[in-house]
């Protein structure tokens, strides 16, 4: 039953995410009473990605080597200074079409480098695929997209100094609720 709960939430979130471009008409008629279903529809597939996740069984597909929890934490550090405002605001992102995605699908991947059963397949999986079909709708509906000016490698150095205290408060939340992150 895990497995079939973690499949439904990770269904949810595709299709929360993606029916305002797949479905423009039909979300822009639902008004502003839309915008609060579709989270709701959002929270909702996180609750259900959780409980399915912690109720399906373990089921081994491979063992990852012993140095990828290290490579895990840089590529999330990584993750959560491209999801902060650095992306809009900083100068380094300033090119990248989508860099709250990049560091979205940069944190499913890492999450799969270090979790080598199904139901983190199927979650990391399912959300780094998700990630790539998200870039690729957005862009085939948005095709009007150009490289905003340079911000400053001041606030990519605020935003990731940020992202180092939020990484360690994610790191300890994470080991109060599942494996801890960081190896003693």
């Amino acid at each position: 039953m895990g497995f079939l709960i973690l499949v439904i939430g990770v269904g949810l979130w595709w299709a929360a995410h993606l029916f305002k471009r797949v479905a423009p008409e039909r979300r822009a008629a639902m008004g502003d009473k839309g915008r609060s279903q579709v989270a709701l529809a959002i929270m909702l597939s996180v609750v259900l990605m959780i409980i399915g996740f912690k109720a399906a069984p373990y089921v081994h597909i491979w063992s990852p080597p012993a140095f990828a929890i290290h490579l895990n934490n840089v590529l999330v550090l990584v993750a959560i200074w491209m999801m902060s405002p650095a992306g809009t605001k900083g100068k380094i992102m300033s090119k990248v079409q989508h860099p709250m995605l990049m560091g979205f699908r940069t944190w499913a991947m890492a999450h799969l480098l270090v979790n080598g059963d199904l139901a983190s397949i199927i979650l990391f999986g399912g959300l780094l695929v998700w990630g790539m079909a998200e870039v690729i709708v957005i862009n085939k509906t948005e095709t009007d997209w150009t490289p905003r000016t340079d911000g400053s490698l001041a606030k990519d150095g605020m935003f990731f100094v940020a992202s180092i205290v939020l990484l360690v408060i994610i790191g300890y939340i994470h080991g109060l609720v599942g494996p801890t992150p960081f190896p003693s």
